[in-house]
């Protein structure tokens, strides 16, 4: 019972070790990953926006580059 308690504790340890580990290596990665994803997230918003000031004000300039990106 009481070599479990000590194994379970140290799978714990080990494991949170091994954590620390992967995130700090790899820490950089995900920043920049997270930061890559903001900046496609705000890129989208604005395209978005822009397409839709297009669409209300211009309709067949909208349909011009609908039909050139994704095709009739």
């Amino acid at each position: 019972m009481l070599r479990t308690i000590f194994m379970i504790g140290l799978f714990a340890i080990g494991g949170l070790f091994l954590l620390k580990l992967f995130f700090g290596i790899l820490g950089v990665f995900f920043v920049i990953l997270l930061g890559l994803l903001r900046a496609a997230i705000f890129i989208a918003i604005v395209g978005a926006v822009l397409y839709l000031l297009i669409r209300i004000f211009s309709p067949s300039t909208a349909q011009r580059l609908r039909e050139r990106w994704s095709g009739n």
